[in-house]
């Protein structure tokens, strides 16, 4: 009976606040699941650190469930995936003792995980800005004067430089947002860091005190630590890459998502015919265009030789050396050499393709065909 009083005797916070705790015994006794998914959602909805994770954007909302419920379940699944409720049940914890577990470190423990999950390198820098304002000696606390004992949450903390006053003016968020623009972008370290060497660094802890000193003089004012590290980050390339869902209008488990179908660029059955009739009636002009090479040294073996050996190594590779040595190389004079490129030019300008396409698949046929053909007459002139 005592027990029991004790259990619903009403928690006051630190301010003198009566804060409201849920009759965790009796649903647990129960097996009410309802009411202990309802009185997780109140956690949930009523916690500090998801309601400013929801204000700041942190918090993703998927289909038609917003943020508080989605973690709501998400809550519910890791107690009980962990035995939690059979815990409270078979130590007969008092109710402001599971509602305080729960809250303070199940909860926090779970969504801290989703955000570093979510956001690493957000996460990340935002504890490194945290930890900086308050170790290093080049900023101080300006929420705290004349009572340094003074509890309050490091987010709403004030700071600002050491070397300010403490009558120093404070200006007003939205003006300080303004003023940060002022501060240069800074270029991403992408030197490997941590224990398994897979992130990059972002910015050294120096560059990040810089960083911070250079936002601190840029607004002129202190500022409370959630707001002062939003400005630090909007100057930092930070990449935090997660998937989200992309539905279509058929999607009828999400009725509140918007409409989404993603354009398909790939070719149509029609287009990838036509292509491929094209290369292929491309290869076919490789007959035509020798035959004309042919005609213009009026079919004579021995310059129809030349003139081929003067397009394999001028146009179809890259390494053949100069016109000067390609003559050399060959026994003829330049003069020649020049002669037969003017030929060989004037049958290619008169070759006409539709595409890019057309003409690579020329190339390639053409190439391969005078390779067989200078193999078989010379093979000691093949590069």
């Amino acid at each position: 009976m005592n027990s029991q009083k004790k259990q619903e005797r009403p928690l006051r916070s630190h301010q003198g606040r009566q804060i409201k705790v849920g009759k965790w015994g009796e649903y647990l006794a129960a097996s009410d699941v309802n009411q202990i998914w309802v009185e997780l959602h109140r956690i949930v909805s009523s916690h500090p650190l998801v309601r400013a994770s929801k204000r700041a954007g942190f918090l993703v909302e998927e289909g038609k469930y917003n943020a508080y419920t989605d973690l709501t379940q998400e809550l519910f699944v890791a107690l009980l995936s962990k035995d939690r409720f059979q815990h409270y049940i078979e130590t007969e914890m008092a109710d402001h003792e599971v509602e305080a577990e729960i809250s303070q470190i199940e909860l926090t423990n779970l969504l801290t995980s989703e955000l570093r999950k979510r956001y690493p390198e957000s996460y990340r820098l935002a504890r490194r800005i945290s930890t900086l304002i308050q170790t290093s000696s080049t900023f101080k606390r300006f929420d705290n004067v004349g009572s340094p004992e003074a509890h309050r949450r490091l987010a709403d903390r004030l700071y600002g430089l050491a070397s300010w006053s403490h009558e120093k003016m404070r200006r007003d968020v939205q003006e300080m947002d303004e003023r940060v623009k002022a501060v240069s972008f800074h270029s991403r370290d992408t030197r490997m860091v941590g224990c398994t060497g897979d992130a990059q660094i972002v910015i050294s802890n120096v560059e990040l005190e810089k960083l911070i000193i250079r936002v601190f003089k840029a607004i002129d004012s202190p500022v409370d630590v959630r707001s002062l590290r939003s400005f630090v980050m909007s100057r930092l390339p930070i990449m935090d890459i997660h998937l989200v869902p992309v539905g279509g209008s058929g999607d009828s488990d999400d009725d509140d998502r918007v409409p989404y179908e993603i354009p398909d660029h790939r070719e149509t059955p029609e287009e990838d015919f036509l292509r491929t009739e094209a290369e292929n009636g491309a290869s076919g002009f490789v007959d035509g265009f020798l035959e004309d090479l042919s005609k213009s040294v009026r079919g004579k073996t021995k310059q129809y030789d030349r003139i081929i050996n003067v397009l394999w190594h001028c146009y179809l590779v890259a390494d053949s050396g100069t016109q000067l040595e390609v003559a050399d190389m060959l026994g003829v004079s330049d003069s020649l050499v020049s002669d037969y490129r003017k030929r060989i030019e004037s049958h290619l300008q008169q070759l006409s393709f539709d595409g890019v396409n057309e003409a690579r698949q020329f190339e390639k046929a053409l190439k391969r065909r005078v390779r067989e053909m200078i193999a078989e007459r010379k093979p000691e002139t093949v590069v």
